[in-house]
């Protein structure tokens, strides 16, 4: 037999990237939708606890905070400019206001942005997610 036909279809069977993505974004295994992804805030847990899969190969660093702040800045900048040019709202008014969006709108999007990059990984079978 060769080592061809010994790779399980599991192995070879393609994984839906947006489909992985959409349930890491959720917060859900990437690999059945079902178990939690995340065991605290920010803590991938080490395998699902629907399905068994092992999550702890991610390798979701510094990606995930950096693509907030991208996405963050880039609402931030055009709404922090209309509003100055429509309502010319005091100094200490546009940082108070537009500081705290930028946090709770941070805090909101890291996990979303987080669990869709561990998706992606796990579908691509980066970082050790595609062997038996």
């Amino acid at each position: 037999m060769t080592d061809a036909a010994k790779i399980t279809p599991s192995l070879t069977q393609e994984r839906p990237t947006g489909q992985a993505m959409l349930r890491g974004a959720r917060g859900r295994c990437p690999a059945c939708g079902e178990g939690r992804l995340f065991t605290s805030y920010l803590k991938v847990a080490d395998a699902c606890p629907a399905c068994h899969e092992d999550l702890h190969h991610q390798r979701a660093d510094d990606g995930p905070a950096y693509l907030t702040i991208l996405i963050v800045s880039h609402l931030g900048a055009p709404l922090l400019l209309a509003s100055f040019i429509a309502w010319r709202p005091s100094a200490m008014t546009m940082i108070l206001s537009f500081g705290i969006g930028a946090i709770v709108l941070s805090l909101a999007m890291l996990p979303v942005i987080k669990g869709a990059m561990v998706g992606l990984q796990w579908a691509r079978r980066m970082h050790g997610f595609g062997r038996a």
